[in-house]
């Protein structure tokens, strides 16, 4: 079983500027709820037992907001409420699964996996990306369940618009294996509509092999001086790797921009 997962939460958050000059995005609120408290709850109903949070010392406000017991104290002290008293016990409670580690430089998202090299124990284990919330349906359950038949690692996917193609990380499908999952061949970067190999995008969600970390500390850095957990995929796919794209049922949620981050408040608030 997957029991652990990282959460890169390193980035900036520059399109989400100004909020994001002075305030962590992921601890943004989404209808009354620290945007990343929806993570959270999609691991723990996945079964997760472990989060490692990657961070950098500009985000140090995301463990602070795990360890800020003595506002905490103060408040129940002097008012005893009992509202207070149970975000206290959920705060304490997700502290016990955490873990932090570091990314100073933003050298990208392969960057940030490898980090967490030192605290992966089992073969395989989750990755998500906070800006990519899933409502409604769990996915990070659901793509557990499609490694638990297939014992391979697994790609959230998801259909987009032929318009929007050159956006997305594009799956190269392979085989279908039943009505959500397919195996691929591998991922192409942001292809113009004439080379997308299909209309299926990478989402982010990842169940990855530890083998990746052996990949990433080989790889040079790519498009931007950064290191692309893409380049690190496709070289275990060409190893004959097995990848599965799974079509997830939950509905999408793009958190990363400013447009995105209002209809999230909107489509949330109407569950």
């Amino acid at each position: 079983m997957i029991k652990q997962a990282i959460i890169p939460l390193a980035g900036l958050g520059t399109r989400l500027l100004p909020l994001t000059s002075v305030f962590a995005k992921e601890l943004l609120p989404i209808n009354g709820k620290p945007g990343l408290e929806y993570i959270l709850e999609e691991c723990v109903d996945a079964g997760i037992k472990e989060i490692i949070f990657i961070i950098s010392k500009k985000k140090m406000m995301i463990k602070k907001y795990f360890y800020n017991d003595k506002f905490y104290k103060d408040i129940i002290k002097k008012k005893n409420d009992l509202k207070v008293i149970e975000e206290y016990k959920k705060i304490l409670k997700y502290r016990k699964m955490i873990k932090f580690v570091y990314q100073n430089k933003p050298k990208g998202t392969g960057d940030a996996v490898l980090k967490t090299k030192r605290f992966i124990k089992d073969k395989y284990f989750l990755m998500l990306l906070p800006d990519d919330l899933i409502i409604k349906k769990n996915c990070s359950k659901s793509m557990i369940r499609s490694h638990k038949n297939y014992k391979a690692s697994i790609m959230a996917s998801m259909t987009v618009n032929k318009k929007s193609i050159s956006r997305w990380g594009i799956f190269n499908l392979n085989k279908k294996l039943n009505k959500t999952d397919y195996t691929i061949k591998g991922v192409v970067e942001k292809p113009s509509i004439k080379q997308a190999p299909s209309n299926k995008a990478v989402i982010g969600r990842y169940i990855l092999p530890k083998t990746i970390f052996s990949k990433l500390l080989k790889l040079k850095p790519g498009n931007g001086g950064e290191i692309h957990i893409t380049d690190a995929i496709q070289s275990l796919i060409n190893d004959n790797e097995k990848f599965i794209a799974h079509n997830f049922l939950g509905k999408y949620l793009d958190c990363g921009t400013l447009n995105g981050y209002i209809n999230s408040s909107k489509e949330i608030s109407k569950l």
